[in-house]
């Protein structure tokens, strides 16, 4: 992939460290974000002057098994097919073979992740939660009726994107998710520990594993704790998870309604509503179709 630098002659322009093979999109140096397998900088869109994200994976981190690297570019194209207001945009996605790197542009949200969001802004009202659970779930439930069904698998308040200035919330980080198609079933073990459902672990399950994950995200949104904080290791949540054993911040929501919701969302699989049947319930009663919509939630 060529190097490239900004065309601006002005001694103050940033310059770009690589342009896309389309020319349209340059990558600037500053780290967003980085995970295990992924970085992410920060970009510009020359096409619409906007700034977005420049997600990298390292192929090498997952295998020299082309077929699955293959498979892997499959599905972030597809994923970059996806139109929904609550899921973040891909523009563009491509291999860089020379580099041997999965490369794609995403949308940027103004004010980073839900997690950090909400430590920033401690006195957040119930219905705010409400308004950022309901979009969720909006998220969701075009994923899990999409045709074909997509499983998200690592849903967690860190891949949940927020415009503060909106309140407006986006479901990001889809590089893992499962596409499934007619069956509905998965079989790969993947996801953050805390918030994969029990039977995840036994690698045979269904949309449903986003529902209680969902769950414990807004846990996290009430509580300002990672679920299962108590455990010092993955051995102990697999075995408190799997045991149908609450997290100890359960004990911390006040709110009975709140609870129940969150319970609902973390039953046993044959138990838990799916995303359609949450954004029925009458935990959104006193939403309006308006209120996902409404700016600054934040109290």
């Amino acid at each position: 992939m060529p190097a490239a630098s900004s065309d601006s002659s002005s001694p103050d322009a940033e310059p770009f460290v690589e342009v896309d093979p389309t020319g349209r999109f340059g990558r600037y140096s500053d780290l967003l974000g980085h995970g295990a397998v992924k970085k992410v900088y920060r970009a510009f869109d020359q096409e619409e002057g906007t700034e977005v994200a420049w997600n990298q994976v390292r192929m090498a981190n997952f295998c020299d098994d082309m077929t699955f690297i293959n498979r892997l570019y499959s599905e972030v194209q597809l994923l970059s097919s996806l139109k929904n207001r609550y899921i973040i945009v891909c523009h563009n996605v491509w291999k860089d073979e020379e580099r041997n790197m999965l490369n794609f542009i995403t949308e940027v949200c103004t004010s980073g992740n839900l997690r950090n969001y909400r430590k920033k802004h401690r006195h957040v009202s119930i219905k705010a939660l409400k308004k950022w659970s309901k979009q969720i779930l909006e998220g969701l439930h075009y994923l899990h009726t999409h045709e074909p069904c997509i499983i998200h698998r690592d849903l967690n308040c860190s891949n949940i994107f927020i415009n503060g200035n909106t309140g407006e919330i986006k479901i990001g980080d889809l590089g893992l998710a499962a596409i499934v198609g007619k069956s509905h079933t998965a079989h790969t073990i993947i996801g953050t520990p805390e918030y994969m459902a029990p039977e995840l672990y036994e690698e045979d399950y269904t949309e449903m594993v986003d529902i209680y994950s969902f769950g414990m995200c807004l846990l996290e949104m009430v509580t300002m704790e990672i679920p299962y904080s108590e455990c010092d290791s993955i051995a102990k949540i697999y075995k408190k998870v799997t045991m149908g054993i609450q997290p100890q911040a359960m004990n911390k929501v006040t709110d009975l309604e709140l609870k129940a919701f969150i319970v609902k969302c973390i039953a046993q699989p044959r138990d838990r509503p799916s995303a359609s049947d949450l954004l029925e319930d009458p935990f959104f009663s006193e939403l309006n179709d308006n209120d996902t919509q409404e700016s600054n939630p934040t109290g």
